[in-house]
């Protein structure tokens, strides 16, 4: 996603200086002394970011920063819970699949729910809710997460019945995500989306305003949010301040001097990562300053795509000796300065169900090895093709050291291309027009459907034309009817393990996350996890 722009289902990432960073260390802000001390200790906490926000109606809302704010402001029937990977009920008392073939799925809901209007929060709602998102069906929102939804009803005002078209195991990650959302259906309406500033709902926090800039040519851009404490919120989740504010940046620069400054008390993982992994180290290493940073693992991941009906990486033995000739160490290492760590398959690191298929079939670089893979399909070399990137953390850095690395082995030659404009990128790794491209890609939700499934079934987001049968109509299936996800790690193992031989796309990172903050702010430790959910009632000041 962007990290302004979701897809249904998953996101892909894209970051530029507007979230683009540079590779140095000094990166896109410098690393100067700090002397900003936060914001006054009587006002609200203020978190900076430089995700942008479009639309924060649930029914079309799809991209990291309207997600942030409705994680906070709405409740779903479920939910993420810190540092945890399983939903465990939110607005529901209970939920559960009824019948072994995961097609039902039943849920009751807590008593005395009330959104923060005061109206009740029932049943009915839960229903609206779903059946609006996909009668709206905004083609920039997130209803094909629910396109196995035959029907939902409320059997009474606090049982709801779902009923599916055909078995989703991850339905209930679905409902615990955002875009489960229950909407108040007083308030709004059945087929088109509400004003950002006028969204009502049940969660530990209220929208109280929006305050809106002018952009880039004129377009008005949300550049704060004000919020407080719903002092009707009936939920398990804490709530340590009683007013947050969100202000939106354009570049991680004007980020880093808001911090400086005070003018925020902390970021999300906005910062050039290299800016923040420079705080860090000067924090481990006993340096003196006001902010603090915490590191933590992100299931943001990054790939290198093949265009597999392409003539040249169409042939497997070309992607399996790129495969065998990548090294990622060497790219976190002097791209990334040690900002992202090494990926070896497409579920990463802290999600269920993750291996290293890619190292256990090509182990480290190897030349000798690749050469083997191409003489024995007996294709001549050095091999020529184009690697196209558009947003890339670390701008044209990334794809120079691909291609340094395939050309040191005398069996390839790459032309790197830079597609500026991200709509004209996408555009063209949909209609064929790229050979190999490198491309990001955030989840949905914690569960490796998110990162198998939209990837590699039925020619997947990134359009490579990759499809395989064996994986399409009986792997994924049977992943779908395992209610106890951990029982579907074996399957999505089996996908993996043919996706390392197959190799539509090289999996080369997964992110770390750096969250900075005064050091009179509490809490940030315990809202950074792989969920990507930042809970903004774990914050707090002393």
């Amino acid at each position: 996603m962007t990290s302004a722009i979701r897809r249904a289902p998953g996101r892909l990432a894209t970051l530029g200086c507007a979230a683009l960073v540079a590779t140095t260390l000094a990166g896109c802000g410098s690393v100067n002394s700090i002397t900003g001390s936060g914001s006054s200790s009587s006002g609200p906490i203020t978190l900076g970011t430089t995700d942008s926000i479009a639309v924060l109606d649930p029914a079309g809302a799809y991209d990291l920063g309207s997600w942030m704010i409705l994680e906070n402001t709405f409740q779903g029937l479920l939910r993420f819970p810190a540092g945890a990977t399983t939903p465990v009920p939110d607005a529901a008392q209970s939920c559960q699949f009824t019948g072994a073939d995961a097609m039902t799925y039943d849920c009751v809901l807590r008593q005395g729910l009330t959104f923060s209007n005061g109206h009740p929060l029932t049943a009915a709602d839960v229903v609206f809710s779903i059946n609006r998102m996909k009668q709206i069906k905004d083609v920039n929102g997130p209803s094909s997460l629910f396109d196995s939804v035959k029907s939902v009803e409320a059997k009474s005002d606090s049982e709801v019945v779902f009923h599916l078209s055909e078995a989703d195991a991850v339905l209930p990650d679905k409902l615990a995500s955002a875009a489960g959302s229950i909407v108040d259906h007083q308030v709004f309406p059945a087929d088109h989306e509400l004003p950002n500033s006028q969204l009502i709902g049940s969660g530990p926090f209220a929208i109280d305003s929006v305050d809106e800039a002018s952009g880039n040519g004129g377009v008005k851009e949300i550049s704060k949010i004000s919020l407080s404490a719903n002092a009707k919120y009936k939920g398990d989740q804490t709530v340590q301040n009683k007013k947050f504010d969100v202000r939106f940046y354009g570049k991680p620069d004007q980020l880093k001097t808001a911090l400086d400054k005070g003018d925020v008390d902390l970021t999300d993982n906005s910062l050039d990562p290299n800016v923040s992994a420079q705080l860090l180290t000067n924090q481990q290493s006993g340096g003196k300053g006001d902010i603090h940073v915490t590191q933590t693992d992100s299931s943001d991941t990054r790939f290198l795509v093949f265009n597999t009906k392409d003539q040249t990486v169409g042939q497997q033995a070309v992607r399996q000796a790129v495969a065998q000739l990548i090294d990622r160490q060497a790219l976190a290492r002097d791209v990334y300065a040690h900002t992202v760590q090494p990926l070896y398959s497409v579920v990463p690191a802290g999600i269920a169900g993750h291996n290293t298929a890619f190292f256990d079939k090509y182990n480290d670089p190897d030349v000798t090895k690749a050469k083997q893979l191409l003489a024995a399909a007996k294709i001549p070399t050095p091999v020529k093709f184009s690697l196209t990137w558009s947003r890339a953390r670390a701008q044209g850095a990334e794809g120079a050291e691909l291609k340094k690395q395939l050309e040191a082995s005398g069996l390839f030659q790459v032309t790197v291309n830079e597609e500026s404009d991200w709509s004209n990128f996408k555009k063209g790794w949909a209609d064929g027009s790229y050979q190999a491209y490198t491309v990001g890609w955030s989840a949905d939700y914690p569960d490796p459907d998110d990162f198998v499934v939209p990837l590699v079934t039925s020619g997947g987001a990134f359009h490579n034309g990759f499809d395989d049968q064996q994986i399409d109509q009986k792997l994924v299936p049977e992943t779908l009817h395992e209610t106890d996800r951990s029982q579907a790690a074996t399957t999505f193992g089996a996908i993996q393990t043919e996706l390392a031989v197959q190799v539509p796309m090289v999996p080369l990172f997964q992110e770390k996350s750096f969250f900075a903050y005064h050091a009179n702010i509490t809490g940030v430790e315990n809202t950074t996890d792989s969920t990507g959910v930042f809970r903004f009632g774990e914050i707090g000041r002393h």
